[in-house]
């Protein structure tokens, strides 16, 4: 598969968010290379115009901070998340660093900021991360299996990476959350014990596009994972091993 990426003009960058307790969103990028199996954000083609497969482009909004600029100034205060179709540091922000300048014009302001993003590349901005004065940083982990991990999130950091990650902003005072959705096959006492001194809460899905992935359990013969009841007793499981440290469940 071949990667393209797109440098694009917008308009706005600032939206206004859905999500429950983000007022915003913030997306530098339409796209990603990570290439989730399951990712929901692939119906972002049906407004962008793109052909090519979800996970092969990527639009970087070049003018994006410039643009934030403008909107913070007669914006209200309110809580942004970054980003919500998007991974805000996937490899490409490595070149453009566009997440890097809209937290540079938010800093001024101090909106309380969410990050969530599955990649160590975080860490490069510890600097301007620990300014704000309310800010939290997500990091994605959906199983303890690197197999598992190859097959759903191809192109995404290793498990061992993310979880390093989280451990080192936990260790820089910065407040952490683990993202655990969708929840693939794994030993949840294993991913339990591996992250449950590093964060703060957690956040625990379960797979919601079951069309986009259902040949892919068929495949490696785990159609158990496919069963609500099933998945149930494997998040029963995870919230009783968070719950030996009193980490909140969300």
């Amino acid at each position: 598969m071949s990667f393209i990426t797109n440098e694009i003009i917008i308009k706005s960058i600032l939206s206004k968010s859905g999500i429950p307790g983000a007022d915003y969103c913030i997306n530098p990028y339409i796209g990603c290379f990570h290439g989730c199996r399951y990712c929901y954000a692939s119906f972002m083609k049906k407004y962008t115009g793109h052909t090519e497969p979800w996970g092969s482009f990527v639009d970087a909004k070049i003018n994006a901070p410039e643009i934030l600029r403008r909107q913070l100034k007669r914006a209200a205060k309110g809580n942004i998340i970054i980003s919500s179709v998007t991974d805000p540091y996937q490899p490409v922000e490595g070149k453009y660093k566009l997440t890097r300048r809209c937290l540079e014009e938010l800093l001024p302001y101090q909106f309380p900021v969410d990050i969530l993003t599955k990649s160590p590349l975080v860490l490069r901005d510890i600097d301007i991360l620990k300014k704000f004065k309310k800010l939290e940083i997500g990091i994605t982990i959906t199983t303890d299996n690197e197999r598992i991990r190859k097959v759903f999130e191809p192109k995404t950091p290793p498990l061992e990476a993310r979880i390093n990650t989280v451990k080192r902003l936990h260790e820089e005072g910065i407040k952490t959350y683990a993202f655990i959705g969708p929840v693939l096959p794994m030993n949840p006492e294993i991913l339990c014990e591996k992250i449950i001194c590093y964060v703060d809460y957690v956040f625990i899905d379960r797979m919601n596009y079951v069309s986009k992935t259902e040949h892919i359990y068929n495949y490696l013969k785990l159609q158990q994972w496919l069963e609500v009841s099933f998945v149930d007793d494997i998040i029963r499981r995870l919230k009783k091993g968070f719950d030996k440290k009193d980490v909140t469940i969300c």
